[in-house]
């Protein structure tokens, strides 16, 4: 039993940390808690032997990276580690105080209903509009504790060590003032010895105190909705994989998370990246399983739809450190989290992800059983013990086969440990992305990459009109393409004309294509149903191909002669691809997963648009 598990329990401590990252030993940690502006102030150690820090990092901080949010001034808190031991689970939680965590009173402030009609509002105000494809807005459950927030903190961990099983964390952070404790089911990044990890989780099987029955299971994972859903975020963390990683990130899995009160599908990224800890935990804020993609759009609807500041709800608690191969991070995101304060308030919050398919209803039970541990270790719902009895789900033949069958359509090129780039030529050709308000420019960038090319990449707000690259990418995102008064619109669509005026070579993807087909003279539509995060068979110049669609608008009407060619939906009127001299687009994205041949079509739409130089 470690003596020093002991002195935080006599309280000889006043910041701690208590840990359990492996199901079987609890970390004790403790030391001083500093409080610091950014990200970039978190102290690093300066060998294998110097101490870690745990800094528990609040969702404003996403302010960081320019991104919208509520201020509600939670600290960035670091944990400097002078103190380390460990105990196994069982032994500690003897010894943590049993009872009630002191709850006095408590209730969700927004109401089920006002939940539900918030999921309707961004189904059909924001994502059927072009908004994005997938967003999370929280709701809260609030009260207060009577007696010492650090007795209740220690009391709840205690609960959720007993109660909740499958969770990647199950920690109290503590400090005079503040304490989290949670039980979350993910990892947000990992670094170590140069390997990042990264962890999207979504979709949702819910079993309150129950075994999950295999046959639901597969129900589950035949739900084309839940699919979808976890594609998403998939697609989401791969942009982020692109951006910090030297040779982007390779796809593994999908894998069951399974829980007490609910399973969930999973998949695990990988890459390689020899950045500072620091920047890969700046590049990553905040998961897009906890806000909605893409990511910067996201910040914004969460800043419309939510009155007030998140807290550290969704945000991260990271153990940075150091070995003799260097820095190390392990961050898992803050949710299935209760934060208490030494005034007694007590706040838990939780999200759904809400996408084209949400149901309102269905969507306000994922957010109770999302929170059913949590609830129950407060005393508010009736608890119980964990009944799965331990069902190794995965080691179902019909699950197996199930989940093996989901990639069976996805970019084999994401799924691969990638190979290095290709060697570009003598003179290399050199192609600038400008991004417009979608990190899928990264994964374009990590593409053309590998097919040859030099490639940088500018803001739409920061690209000239006249740019000396060989091929201009004019990238995705989010918005209405009729909304031309929108800078952002306003500006894409010049720098369109302008790049056609010039006859240099010009590939337009997703918002952009749209806008090039507009100049063009076609007409631009609302869909009657938004293809946000969907995949799709298509026809494209004579081959059958199976693309990822993420888009609320299209481009219709006959394709001008004689100089241009489309790839015309024989049912819909829908054009999926535009070929003139110089020019090349498409309105699907072939940098995503869920376009299967993604990275030949890309090198064949480059090359067509090159042909004219």
């Amino acid at each position: 039993m470690s003596e020093l598990l002991i002195e935080v329990l006599e309280g000889q401590h006043d910041c701690f940390a208590l840990l359990c990252r492996d199901g079987s030993t609890l970390d004790v940690l403790t030391g001083r808690a500093r409080q610091v502006a950014t990200i970039a102030d978190i102290p690093l150690p300066g060998d294998a032997d110097g101490p870690a820090v745990l800094a528990a990092i609040p969702y404003r901080q996403i302010a960081e990276r320019g991104f919208a949010c509520h201020d509600d001034g939670a600290a960035l808190t670091c944990l400097l580690i002078e103190e380390r031991g460990t105990a196994a689970v069982a032994d500690a939680v003897d010894l943590l105080p049993a009872g009630s965590p002191g709850l006095r009173a408590g209730e969700f402030t927004t109401s089920d209903s006002d939940y539900a009609q918030i999921v309707k509002q961004i189904v059909t105000d924001e994502i059927a509009h072009g908004a994005g494809a997938n967003f999370v807005i929280r709701r809260d459950f609030r009260g207060r504790i009577g007696g010492d927030h650090v007795r209740s903190a220690l009391v709840l961990l205690r609960r959720l060590l007993r109660h909740e099983v499958g969770a990647y964390w199950t920690f109290a952070f503590v400090t005079p003032e503040l304490a989290l404790i949670g039980a979350t089911p993910e990892r947000h990044v990992s670094a170590q010895a140069g390997t990042v990890l990264m962890n999207p989780i979504s979709g949702t099987l819910r079993h309150p105190g129950a075994a999950p029955d295999p046959a639901a299971v597969l129900t589950f994972l035949g739900d084309r909705k839940e699919t979808d859903e976890l594609f998403m975020v998939v697609d989401e963390e791969l942009k982020m994989m692109a951006a910090i990683c030297d040779r982007g990130g390779q796809v593994l899995g999908p894998y069951l998370k399974q829980m007490g009160n609910l399973t969930h599908t999973e998949y695990l990224l990988r890459g390689e990246s020899t950045r500072d800890v620091r920047d890969i935990l700046r590049a990553t804020m905040f998961a897009p399983t906890v806000t909605g993609s893409p990511i910067e759009n996201a910040a914004r609807i969460i800043h419309r739809y939510e009155e007030s500041g998140r807290g550290y709800y969704s945000g991260v608690l990271a153990l940075l450190g150091r070995d003799a191969h260097g820095q190390t991070l392990d961050a898992p995101i803050l949710i299935r989290t209760v934060e208490l304060h030494a005034d007694g308030t007590v706040k838990a919050s939780v999200g759904a992800t809400l996408v084209r398919a949400s149901d309102p209803a269905t969507e306000v039970a994922e957010t109770h059983a999302k929170l059913a541990g949590v609830l129950q270790a407060l005393g508010v719902r009736r608890g119980h013990r964990p009944a799965l009895g331990r069902t190794a789900l995965h080691e179902h033949p019909g699950i197996r086969k199930a989940l093996a069958a989901r990639n069976g359509s996805l970019a084999q090129f994401w799924l691969d440990r990638q190979p290095a780039a290709a060697r570009g030529a003598a003179e290399p050709v050199t192609a600038t992305i400008v991004d417009c308000e979608d990190e899928w420019s990264a994964m374009l960038g990590h593409q053309l990459r590998h097919i040859g090319l030099t490639v940088r990449v500018r803001r739409w707000s920061e690209q000239p009109d006249s740019d000396p690259a060989d091929l201009l990418v004019m990238g995705p995102g989010p918005g209405d393409p009729t909304a031309t008064a929108e800078p952002r619109i306003a500006r894409i669509d010049a720098l369109l004309r302008h790049r056609l005026r010039e006859s240099r070579p010009l590939l337009a993807i997703c918002l952009s294509h749209q806008l090039l087909a507009a100049r063009l003279g076609l007409r631009l539509v609302r869909l009657p149903a938004p293809n946000q995060g969907s995949q799709h068979t298509i026809e494209l110049f004579g081959r059958r191909t199976t693309v990822g669609l993420y888009n609320s608008f299209t481009a219709v009407g006959a394709v001008p002669p004689p100089w241009v060619a489309g790839c015309v939906d024989a049912e819909s009127g829908a054009v999926h691809a535009l070929r003139g001299p110089g020019f090349a687009s498409v309105q699907f994205h072939p940098e995503s997963v869920l376009s299967t041949d993604g990275i030949e079509i890309l090198g064949e739409l480059v090359t067509h648009a090159l042909a004219g130089r």
